[in-house]
């Protein structure tokens, strides 16, 4: 007989009838009654009223009633907190038989009734539970710890429940540790504060790796998942755990398998990628992954969506399996279309041709979608894999010629893409193209057919009757065919003024004064007033070269590729999107990729400072110290320059004629009087006179700082050197926790705060910083010499790259040298020391230059005539203490000036005439 029965009885004084029964003398009755309310409570009937005479069918010895009791419990104890503490005593007494699977049962179902009163009394009963005799009871304990988390994480906090569970990792039973590992991570995921509970170390990780052997298949999945958020201390440790993981690709269920391809491919960024293990390893995940697809459609279309994040990380692993993507005539149509995906993604060279074969008998499938899908892909292969575009559009004519309106469509979506990445080679197909412009009818197809035309219309005859076909129903085409209309038939009238005025004017007249779309107005109003106001601006606007689109416009950016790959077999990998974006009120923990470390290490010990200016130690490997250094706070140690001593020889014949000619001396402003100036300046709005500043440059490209694009330059600003950044977030996500850390370098430029980026910079978001530096940090000779390596971190990753410093920078407010002391340090310094450079094209006088230089911490010494030509006589000074003596030779009408000077230290000689060039032609 069987429990149907329980469902089927209607009378009306049931509740009551129920009542009697549960207060029954006899147990079968009572289990029969017990029976009926959970049947009555599953049809969704509210049973609450029996709350109390339920309970007190708790008393018993009778397993299955217990267990029926408590899933009412569990239903109902929300609802009725006051008379569920009534069960207290018995889940306490509970705990404590004698048999294992009631104390198991009752730490469960206290586990789930979610009432902050019972919370209390279960921690004494939870705490006995996990040290239990029984492995069954420990692993029902571990997993109640994580549902009391949620309720009350501090309660579990505070009754040291988290070091239970860190004891538990270590138990003998293997199932006892895959809970605790489960519950450790459901509780890290739901942990606010965003930092891990429980640090794992190596051993810790051993025992898991030890555990992993003999457990169940969803505790393998919870401990493979535990290990994919380790980071290994080293290599050695990373190579270790990948062996010992690899046995797992072979494991009959796909979630271990995923699971276990997650932690290696998070363990390969660690390891060198040139090593035989990677390589060894490359190989070995390639055999699983094929195997997954010949489960059922729902499995496959989850392991293709995993695969599809795995060839874009590393396309290696399954580069010679292209024939298992094959699509296959009886394949669910979203499972073609992600095959079709991944075709294409492993399409190359050496394989173009079976990939183009395969398409193109796709392309005459029955499926509207898959064909279209199909027909664009041939265009993508055409673009990524060079040597076959020619076969590709030998293709798509051949469908074109077919007449298949949704073929003919995609096909001429596709060409336009060809055409741009191929400029100027497969324009003889256009006439083609041309003669089926009457059967376009989708707005993508029709913007393409227009874009071809108007770009291309000096090789079409009729292009102005051809357009002109598109503007007779302008006002119902799609915006995109709109827009694409008045850009074409602007190209067209820039291309060929004479004859198509009158429809320039016609469109022009459409999109601004008969439109109701902003972009469409908008574009309009530019493109009229250009034309009307610089027809030679709107040319070099509207016909300008444009780039070349590349090859994998599809592709997921880097930073969200890392993270997904850190969600292989979970739900995200199947979405293509972070949990944070599907998942609500669940802060967690975001998961990143390892930064890659092929260095080995190693770090280059540091290089002691010398106090001695002129002294710059030799550059050794320094890609070691940027990747071992502390991201925190800039160092605060001075390392104080010496002065150089006054003997130092610098200009040229008739340099004594300083002292006794007559000459016209011109004495540099000091510091003092040049920021007085200033000051008067900004009171009264006058403009003071700026030293010069380089143009922004690019220091860090959006594709190498996973979406963070740097740019930047270098200003001295009263006396202090600054660096000022262009932060811009190109990312799909906000950046926070920026800092900076400069390597060693031949001026010893150090932070002299950290980097001040308002957090967070959001995604499409800039920020202007300007961050002060000093010349006290550790030195060590660049090559070339102005060179700086710098770190920028943020909650992405770390990233690296060089700039150049101007020179000009380092020079100093109090670099004008006495008269007598510029003589004689002049003739110290011997002849060898001297370089001569021209500075070409510059068209200023004597008192111009000397005035821009001043400007910049060159001070002019003295200025005399000699033979129709001006001399100048200037000095600087350098942060680090290094004098340089110039001799400017400007003869009026000639744009050459002769710059010579002379230094101690001849290595600053090409930086300084680079910033004399530089400050000139500004």
């Amino acid at each position: 007989m069987t429990d149907s029965k329980y469902f089927t009885t209607t009378k009306k004084g049931e509740i009551f009838e129920l009542k009697s029964e549960l207060n029954s003398d006899k147990k079968e009755k009572k289990k029969e009654a017990v029976k009926k309310v959970i049947a009555s409570m599953t049809v969704g009937k509210d049973v609450s009223a029996l709350f109390p005479d339920v309970v007190n069918c708790m008393q018993t010895d009778n397993l299955e009633l217990k267990k029926l009791v408590y899933l009412y419990l569990m239903n109902y104890a929300k609802s009725h907190p006051d008379m569920a503490i009534m069960a207290v005593n018995t889940f306490v007494k509970d705990c404590e038989d004698t048999n294992p699977l009631i104390r198991a049962l009752a730490v469960r179902t206290m586990g789930c009734i979610r009432v902050d009163k019972i919370t209390e009394y279960l921690c004494e009963p939870l705490r006995k539970c996990l040290k239990d005799e029984d492995p069954y009871v420990r692993k029902t304990a571990a997993v109640c710890v994580a549902k009391l988390y949620d309720i009350n994480a501090q309660l579990v906090e505070d009754q040291g429940f988290l070091d239970q569970l860190k004891d538990l990792l270590s138990d003998s039973n293997p199932m006892v540790v895959a809970n605790a590992v489960a519950a450790l991570s459901e509780m890290n995921e739901t942990n606010i504060s965003g930092s891990m509970l429980i640090e794992m170390n190596s051993q810790t990780i051993n025992k898991l790796l030890t555990a992993l052997n003999e457990c169940t298949e969803w505790g393998q999945v919870f401990i493979l998942d535990s290990l994919a958020n380790y980071s290994p201390k080293d290599d050695r440790e990373a190579l270790s755990i990948c062996e010992r993981i690899t046995p797992r690709l072979a494991h009959a269920n796909a979630a271990v398998v995923l699971s276990a391809v997650k932690v290696l491919m998070k363990f390969m960024e660690i390891l060198p990628s040139d090593s035989d293990f990677v390589s060894t390893l490359t190989k070995k995940l390639a055999p699983p992954l094929v195997t997954l697809l010949s489960s059922e459609p729902e499995v496959q279309y989850v392991a293709l969506r995993n695969i599809n994040l795995i060839v874009q990380k590393r396309p290696d692993i399954l580069k010679q399996e292209m024939k298992v993507f094959f699509v296959k005539y009886n394949d669910p149509i979203y499972v073609k279309l992600e095959k079709l995906d991944i075709m294409i993604r492993l399409a190359s060279q050496a394989n173009i041709a079976q990939v183009l074969s395969e398409l193109k008998e796709y392309a005459t499938e029955v499926d509207v979608d898959f064909v279209r899908k199909a027909v664009r892909a041939i265009g993508r292969c055409a673009i990524k894999v060079e040597q076959s575009a020619e076969r590709c559009v030998s293709t798509l004519l051949d469908l074109i010629q077919t007449k298949v309106n949704y073929v003919v469509q995609e096909a001429i979506v596709v060409i336009k893409d060809i055409f741009r990445k191929y400029p100027n080679k497969y324009e003889s197909i256009i006439s083609t193209l041309c003669e089926n412009l009457d059967t376009l009818d989708e707005p993508e197809a029709r913007a393409s057919m227009i874009w071809i035309i108007g770009e291309y219309a000096e090789r079409i005859d009729n292009a102005d009757e051809l357009l002109e076909s598109f503007l007779e129903g302008f006002q119902d085409e799609n915006t995109q065919v709109q827009l694409q209309l008045l850009t074409a038939i602007v190209k067209l009238f820039l291309k060929r003024p004479s004859d198509t005025q009158q429809l320039v004017q016609q469109v022009l007249s459409l999109a601004t004064q008969d439109s109701d779309n902003p972009d469409l107005r908008d574009r309009g109003f530019i493109y009229w007033r250009l034309l009307s106001t610089d027809p030679a601006a709107a040319k070099e606007v509207v016909l300008a070269e444009k780039p070349l689109i590349s090859e994998e416009t599809d592709l997921l950016e880097p930073t969200l590729l890392d993270e997904l790959i850190c969600h292989i077999s979970s739900l995200a990998s199947v979405y293509h999107k972070p949990p944070s974006a599907f998942v609500e009120g669940r802060p967690g923990l975001r998961k990143s990729l390892p930064a890659r470390n092929d260095i080995g290490g190693s770090s280059i010990p540091a290089v002691v400072t010398t106090s001695q200016a002129a002294i710059i130690p030799s550059q050794e490997s320094l890609i070691g110290d940027l990747l071992s250094m502390d991201l925190s706070a800039p160092p605060t140690t001075y390392n104080p320059a010496t002065a150089p001593s006054p003997s130092v020889d610098l200009l040229a014949s008739g340099i004594e004629s300083l002292l006794t000619s007559d000459l016209n001396s011109v004495p540099a402003t000091s510091a003092a009087s040049q920021s007085s100036i200033g000051l008067i300046g900004d009171i009264f709005s006058v403009p003071t006179p700026s030293s010069y500043v380089p143009p922004k440059q690019i220091w860090l490209t959006a594709e190498s700082g996973k979406g963070l694009e740097i740019t930047g330059t270098f200003s001295r600003k009263n006396g202090i050197i600054n660096m000022e950044f262009l932060f811009k977030n190109k990312a799909m996500q906000p950046m926070i926790g920026f800092a900076i850390q400069l390597n060693k370098n031949s001026f010893g430029l150090t932070p002299q705060r950290p980097l001040q980026v308002v957090n967070p910079l959001i995604p499409g978001g800039s920020q202007e910083v300007s961050l002060p530096l000093s010349t006290t940090g550790a030195v060590q000779r660049m090559e070339p010499l102005t060179s700086l390596q710098v770190a920028i971190k943020n909650s992405i990753d770390v990233f690296y790259f060089a700039c150049i410093v101007p020179m000009n920078v380092f020079f100093v407010e109090d670099g004008q040298m006495d008269k007598r002391l510029f003589l004689s340090t002049w003739k110290d310094i011997p002849a060898q020391n001297e370089m001569q450079y021209t500075i070409q094209n510059i068209l200023c006088n004597a008192e111009v230059v000397a005035q821009k230089m001043t400007q910049n911490n060159v001070f002019t010494i003295a200025k005399r005539n000699v033979e129709s030509q001006d001399m100048l006589y200037q000095s600087l000074k350098l942060t680090n203490g290094i004098w340089v003596l110039n001799e400017l030779k400007i003869q009026p009408g000639n744009p050459n000036i002769t710059l010579s000077l002379k230094t101690q230290a001849l290595d600053v000689a090409p930086g300084i005439y680079q910033a004399y060039e530089a400050i000139l032609r500004n």
